[in-house]
């Protein structure tokens, strides 16, 4: 049974509560425990994961958040380097799924988000238990 840590920008909580519930429905079925820490946003994922990761304590990580695009160029900002993060810790080997969603408005996000339509934080549960898998298969 592996541990798997959920680490979420909880940002826009109606759409957080989606992707957990999604997440840990996945991981639960799945026969794995899992454990939930919030962050303030999607750019504080990564460096969450890899303190996590140091600990030893867990086995896997889905990193999960929403980030709607705005007016600025900050939600290029915050959706490529909260995703460039999150690859540059897979490449150091550590199972991750990534469940931060970039979206362009709300309707999309409630989309991806819920669990009873494209349920993206159980995708996002499910490719960090794969990603698992196959470190253990190849380790």
């Amino acid at each position: 049974m592996a541990n798997v840590l959920i680490v979420e920008a909880r940002f826009y909580d109606h759409l957080n509560d989606m992707l957990v519930a999604g997440a840990k429905a996945a991981i639960a079925g799945a026969g794995h425990n899992a454990e939930v820490l919030t962050v303030p946003g999607a750019l504080e994922v990564p460096g969450a994961i890899a303190l996590a990761a140091e600990s030893g304590r867990w086995d896997a990580f889905v990193a999960l958040g929403v980030v709607i695009r705005g007016e600025t160029y900050h939600f290029e900002i915050v959706a490529n380097e909260s995703a460039r993060g999150i690859m540059a810790l897979t490449m150091d080997g550590i199972a991750i799924g990534n469940g931060i969603l970039t979206t362009e408005d709300e309707a999309q996000a409630i989309a991806r988000a819920d669990p009873a339509q494209l349920d993206k934080g159980g995708g996002a549960a499910k490719a960090a238990l794969a990603m698992l898998d196959l470190k253990d298969r190849l380790g």
